[in-house]
């Protein structure tokens, strides 16, 4: 089973720099989309939802901000939205979480906040990685396969950031957010694109737009599929697909591959 994670920094304007041949492309059974700012009502007329997959829409309240969807073709049943334990979607008005589950794997489509507008942002931010990781301790010791899959605005390590020393200052890449990342692999979640990969320089998932940044391949790895212990046991192969990155979005596709 393929699986693929892309923050596609709006569908609307992804759709016209050419999703659909990407989508084609990557032929992946599940796509999990993150940032799509917009409502299905908003779509272009010539817009379709990909032929063979079932979608759903997990929108934020404000128009043109957040929202995340996934999709797929080898069966969908929504478990939940948000990460309160009660499943109350209004308490997650920004769109930021969709709980899915995919041939018995779970599948959980995270766009995690920004801090980077704002000091009360980054406080946000600060308690909802807290709540996210105690929300996902239910899958750690589970006997069914699990993944987190999205954008995390969190470079993990120093290879995971072209420029260390110049954001250690950051949002995204501050010591304590760092550590909390530590932490939730240490409580038994993996990072398969690094496990597969090995330790290296990279490979990046979202660039800026400033001083050609993206040509330059100077850019930060914020984009995961982690999984748990049972899901990591599937893991067959995990890439990063960068042209996803210089054409669509400015994020880059990550793609994994599950013997399931």
């Amino acid at each position: 089973m393929r699986v693929v994670t892309w923050n596609l920094n709006g569908i609307r304007a992804a759709h016209r720099k050419g999703l659909y041949n990407f989508i084609d492309r990557i032929d992946a059974d599940v796509m999990l989309f993150q940032e799509v700012r917009a409502l299905p009502e908003q779509m272009p007329k010539d817009w379709k939802e990909p032929e063979g997959y079932d979608v759903i829409w997990h929108p934020a309240q404000k128009k043109g901000y957040s929202g995340v969807m996934s999709c797929s073709r080898v069966g969908m049943e929504e478990i939940g939205r948000g990460i309160d334990t009660d499943l109350d979607e209004t308490r997650d008005p920004e769109g930021r979480v969709l709980h899915t589950k995919h041939n018995g794997m779970h599948c959980v489509n995270i766009y995690l906040p920004n801090g980077s507008s704002r000091d009360q942002r980054q406080a946000y931010k600060d308690q909802w990685i807290e709540d996210l990781m105690e929300w996902a301790e239910m899958f750690v010791g589970s006997e069914e396969p699990a993944i987190l899959c999205g954008d995390l605005n969190i470079a993990h390590t120093e290879d995971d950031i072209w420029d260390p020393k110049g954001n250690k200052r950051s949002s995204g890449f501050l010591e304590h957010e760092r550590e909390w990342f530590t932490r939730l692999l240490d409580r038994g979640w993996h990072d398969l694109l690094r496990i597969h990969i090995g330790s290296q320089k990279g490979p990046y998932t979202w660039w800026s737009n400033f001083r050609r940044a993206r040509e330059r391949d100077r850019g930060w790895r914020i984009d995961y599929v982690l999984a748990n212990d049972v899901a990591r046991s599937m893991m067959k192969s995990a890439e990063v697909m960068r042209e996803g990155g210089m054409v669509v979005s400015d994020h880059a596709p990550v793609i994994v591959d599950f013997d399931i």
